[in-house]
């Protein structure tokens, strides 16, 4: 994902889908509010991140003011945090400096970073008190895969993804293909790339920067298992499905030479794919609202190819609450989160973002079904988390997946070879995560 970008409009899109619209809140981390203030309001802190096109933060702090409305006891005053890296590092200094936020959107994939320092709060007595299973059981299962551990909710989804196959339907027709048949396998995905490639077009591009497991984890999924159990204490990196996915995705642009050879940067895929560089592209569905505002051509939205079987990960980010604030504080960070994530809010925060929808109830709010019915594709992200799977998550996360991004850039570079750089992997995270299996 390191294309030299070409143009100012691809600039532009870059810089929006890396870091958001500048317009948004400009509150630092350092001002954050804590206890009350002198109205005697309970003050929240709310750190968020953004990482996908559009004036997210207009519609976080809009949301936000809403709450604060019908909420006159209660003020929260949210802090964009920058990148979902950059919200991590934030929230991690923020707990050992003892002044953590009250309510944080992080990855899901977090869990058991924040569980290892102590860090977040199990959400069961809230819940238990407030809609109950009633309220957990209405959010999709591959969802609740990265909330959940040991029994215990200890985040809530709310910007959700999945990785799905974005293609421009005029160029399917320009070389013959059906724009109602998308490929749905690898060697369709291969022959149909083929024929779409011409001068100045590729026929498919998949990112290979910042999150690089996440798209490896979709074709690992697709030709066998997930890359880690679920208690996030073991990984199966070397594998002959995982080594296998591996070359496909490196033969693409060696051997098929239908997509860029070397890094494919995970902000400018989306520019390259509406400036007609590319006529497919694998991407999160958090940015099916940016495509379908910013496209000059027609498209279509799919499942992503299949092996063995279709898969995608999860991804996106949760609601945390965090242990060290009062409990007056906790009460109202709950009746935020719940806010947040009520059936209507989750409608229509995916109609202006592209996230999906967490809450199967939200597909019954009017807003949505006006919205599926004028957009199908909106509902294809919905409907492939029926082959939906956990998104990578360990204890000593970080290191192993910094460990798996850099071994999956060395081979899309050509520094190392992918059974033996996914061996290497394998021996140094079985090293990170020894201390959990005693």
């Amino acid at each position: 994902m390191r294309k030299v970008v070409k143009s100012l409009f691809a600039v532009v899109m870059s810089m929006s889908l890396i870091t958001g619209c500048s317009s948004g809140n400009s509150s630092s981390t350092n001002n954050a509010a804590q206890g009350a203030d002198s109205s005697g309001k309970t003050e929240l802190s709310f750190y968020y991140p953004v990482a996908v096109g559009g004036p997210l933060t207009k519609i976080v702090d809009g949301m936000a003011e809403e709450f604060n409305k019908e909420n006159p006891d209660i003020t929260v005053k949210p802090v964009y945090t920058g990148s979902y890296q950059d919200t991590t590092t934030k929230v991690q200094a923020a707990v050992q400096g003892k002044t953590p936020p009250d309510v944080a959107v992080m990855l899901s994939t977090e869990l058991h970073t924040m569980m290892d320092m102590d860090a977040i709060l199990p959400m069961d007595d809230f819940i238990a008190k407030d809609g109950g299973s009633e309220y957990v059981n209405d959010f999709f299962p591959g969802f609740l895969a990265n909330s959940q551990v040991d029994g215990k909710t200890y985040s809530i989804p709310f910007q959700r993804s999945t990785i799905v196959l974005y293609y421009n339907k005029d160029a399917f027709k320009e070389v013959g293909l059906d724009p109602e048949k998308p490929p749905t396998s690898w060697d369709e995905l291969v022959s149909y790339a083929a024929k779409l490639k011409k001068d100045g077009r590729y026929g498919v591009e998949i990112p290979s920067s910042s999150f690089t497991y996440w798209m490896f984890q979709a074709l690992a999924l697709q030709n066998g298992k997930n890359l880690m159990s679920e208690d996030g204490k073991k990984v199966f990196f070397d594998t002959p499905e995982n080594v296998e996915a591996l070359q496909f995705w490196l033969d693409l642009s060696k051997k098929h030479q239908v997509m860029p050879e070397g890094v494919n940067e995970w902000a400018t895929v989306p520019s390259d794919f509406l400036e007609g560089k590319t006529a497919m592209m694998f991407h999160t569905t958090g940015n099916l609202t940016n495509v379908k505002k910013s496209a000059k051509f027609d498209f279509g939205v799919a499942f992503l190819p299949a092996k063995k079987n279709y898969g995608s990960p999860t991804g996106g980010g949760n609601f945390y609450m965090f242990k060290g604030t009062d409990a007056k504080k906790q009460e109202a960070a709950w009746k935020f989160i719940r806010f947040m994530t009520e059936p209507k809010r989750a409608a229509q925060w995916s109609v202006d973002t592209g996230y999906v929808a967490t809450r199967k109830s939200a597909y019954e709010e009017e807003t949505m079904k006006q919205y599926v019915k004028d957009f199908p594709a909106a509902a294809v992200a919905r409907d492939q988390l029926e082959f939906g799977h956990a998104e990578l998550s360990t204890h000593n996360n970080g290191k192993v997946t910094k460990l798996l991004n850099d071994t999956l850039q060395s081979v899309i570079t050509g520094q190392s070879e992918p059974a033996e750089a996914l061996k290497k992997a394998q021996e140094e995270a079985d090293k990170m995560l020894a201390p959990f299996n005693k």
